[in-house]
């Protein structure tokens, strides 16, 4: 009999979700700006794309095991969902709004034979206004067009030759889809601006209303004056991985009201005795780092529950870890809600879109060509619209969440263009995060930091007028047994066949090459990676989030000796 090649992981969640059949993801999935009009389509859905017809469990993309489908899809699919519901009785108000987390790539919507609307992007969320489609019985039906060959739009690690670090494309709808009812006149946004002691926010879709917030000193009321009201805070508590506080308000107009939050803390780069260094609250602070690529085994972009983006952070802030690099993946506001209750500091790249070249962008970067004029990084106009539209959008939609710290506008290359222009654009987006303009090589325009990418070699860093971040280095490569992906092919920087050697070579590489980096001016390390993908065997986790590859005791010794 041939043996399989590609193994079917389940994670605890996953497991748990089949288990008990509920429905997925039946969580309100705006943090932010929650009220209390709620009623979710997630679950089983009509699907077809070519010859594959079923049942679908949204939000799962139909190449995962967890969406009941399972099975590729192929180049350029063309996917249609069908849901039939009706709401609550005493569910509608004055307007009624039907919102998707995100799909892959581009979609119509249809709502009783009516065209709603399209929206182009696999990342963003997109809402529309039904009120006047709306009926007792009602059928939702969504196009998707995935076209993921063209590299137009931003795709990440997506891949239609998945293997080594590229991975098996999705499509379709990935997140939460979902109904609220809102007044006529009714809050549409929040933005928040924060400082040391003061928080200013900004409401949108109404000018007069009161805003209520909670202290530890008691709740303070105020009134709004043309939408907008700053509140000095005494006191303050900052928010931190070792305290991550946060400050709930509610916002309440004469006929709607919703909840939030914010949190104080200030990022700045200041020279501490001749070396730059990145400051959190005011003090220089090590972001001790992990990338954080955002696969699941069962659910490839979508995890199968809430509990599981929890589960990953406790687990690494259980090794001493507080940063996550997001790399190149935009994911459901819930991941970050949780990173800023739970104190984990993210650092949150752009999805890249474009072409991508092997020798070009990886193979000479890795042997020293590291630095490339952006003339001979030639992109399309249309794919240069596509990149700053998508960054534009990742910037308002994550702007509230305190837990980003640090924007990546280009990694390695990928995708890179007018680098100069693109970091002025998001420093005109939002000035009050650090921001890492060019990722491991093709530098030359400006960025608030050095950031280089070390493997294959011992990592030596040279003296900089910047601050430093090691912003990938490791990638040890370690598999345990029935817990991998890809049974026949591994892929990382370093391969070790029994755990406790692996472990040593991590604890050794952290003491004897990055610990002594501190003191040049390093400002922090994230090493890859959080978990296994696929073929990649380099996580602390594997893929199915079962196995933990290193001892935590080790691990929180060594970040103790990682601060400044």
């Amino acid at each position: 009999m041939k043996q399989k090649k590609f193994a079917d992981l389940y994670t605890p969640e996953g497991e748990e979700l089949i288990k008990n059949g509920s429905m997925p993801w039946n969580v309100y999935p705006r943090p932010q700006m929650q009220r209390d009009s709620f009623f979710c389509l997630n679950g089983d859905w009509e699907f077809s794309c070519g010859e594959i017809n079923g049942l679908l469990r949204v939000p799962f993309p139909p190449e995962s095991l967890l969406s009941g489908i399972g099975k590729r899809l192929g180049k350029n699919p063309k996917l249609h969902y069908k849901k039939e519901f009706s709401l609550p009785d005493g569910f509608i108000r004055d307007r009624v709004l039907l919102h998707f987390g995100a799909v892959d790539q581009i979609a119509e919507v249809f709502l009783n034979g009516k065209k709603l609307g399209e929206h182009r992007g696999g990342y963003e969320h997109f809402s529309f206004d039904i009120t006047d489609s709306i009926s007792d019985k009602n059928i939702l039906e969504v196009y998707v067009r995935d076209e993921l060959e063209n590299r137009v739009l931003p795709y990440g690690k997506q891949c239609e030759k998945r293997g080594g670090m590229w991975y098996t494309p999705i499509s379709g709808i990935w997140q939460t889809v979902w109904i609220e009812s809102v007044p006529e006149k009714y809050i549409e946004d929040i933005r928040t601006e924060t400082g040391e002691d003061f928080a200013a926010i900004t409401v949108y879709g109404i000018d007069c209303g009161k805003v209520t917030l909670r202290t530890p000193d008691g709740e303070i009321t105020r009134e709004l004056n043309d939408g907008k009201i700053t509140f000095p805070v005494s006191n303050p508590r900052m928010w931190s991985p070792e305290d991550p506080y946060l400050y709930y308000f509610t916002v309440e107009s004469e006929n709607d009201k919703v909840t939030s939050y914010f949190a104080l803390r200030t990022l700045e780069i200041k020279s501490v005795c001749g070396t730059k260094r990145l400051c959190l609250n005011g003090k220089p602070y090590f972001f001790h780092g992990l990338l954080d690529q955002g696969y699941y085994s069962d659910g490839i972009f979508t995890p199968a529950s809430p509990k599981s983006y929890e589960n990953d952070i406790v687990s690494m802030k259980n090794l001493g870890f507080n940063t996550l690099r997001k790399h190149i993946k935009v994911e459901p506001e819930q991941f970050y809600y949780d990173c800023d209750r739970l104190g984990m500091i993210v650092f949150q790249d752009m999805v890249n879109n474009s072409s991508y070249s092997f020798i070009r962008d990886t193979a000479l970067p890795t042997v020293g060509l590291k630095k490339l004029s952006d003339k001979f990084l030639h992109r399309s106009s249309k794919s240069r619209e596509a990149f700053i539209s998508a960054m534009e959008s990742t910037v308002k939609q994550l702007y509230n969440h305190p837990c980003i710290c640090y924007w990546t506008i280009f990694n390695e290359g990928w995708g890179q263009f007018e680098s100069q222009k693109m970091y002025k654009k998001l420093k005109s987006l939002d000035n009050s995060r650090f921001i890492d303009t060019a990722s491991g090589w093709f530098k030359g325009a400006e960025s608030d930091v050095e950031s280089p990418h070390v493997y294959f070699k011992p990592v030596k860093l040279k003296k900089s007028d910047k601050p430093i971040l090691l912003s990938e280095f490791g990638g040890y490569s370690f598999k345990p047994e029935e817990h991998v992906f890809n049974i026949a092919q591994t892929y990382g920087y370093k391969f070790f066949e029994v755990r406790e050697e692996f472990e040593n070579a991590l604890i050794k590489l952290y003491e004897e090459e990055i610990i002594p980096l501190i003191p040049l001016g390093l400002c922090g390390d994230i090493y890859t990676q959080l978990s296994d993908v696929e073929d990649e065997t380099n996580g602390l986790l594997s893929y199915d989030r079962k196995v933990l590859k290193v001892d935590p005791a080790k691990m929180r010794s060594i970040a103790e000796k990682l601060k400044i």
